[in-house]
């Protein structure tokens, strides 16, 4: 388990950030067709979703900015 925090590891931990943030995103709009199919409205905060926009945004494309760069490999 800890291996994955270790400098040279086979894990892109931005990417793996970068997924869980996306699909806690997909989560956020899986339940918000469904509480609207049923008539109701499914509050989330914006400050809330836009910080998991920007987390987003952040690690994937830092991760995949040093995809292409090399990363000095």
């Amino acid at each position: 388990m800890w291996s994955i925090f270790k400098d040279e590891n086979v894990y892109n931990e931005k990417s793996i950030i970068g997924f869980c943030s996306f699909m806690i995103m997909v989560v956020f709009a899986v339940f918000d067709l469904a509480t609207g199919f049923f008539g109701k409205d499914l509050v989330i905060n914006e400050v809330v979703y836009n910080s998991f926009v920007w987390v987003t945004l952040g690690s994937l494309g830092i991760a995949g900015v040093e995809k292409f760069k090399g990363n000095g490999k």
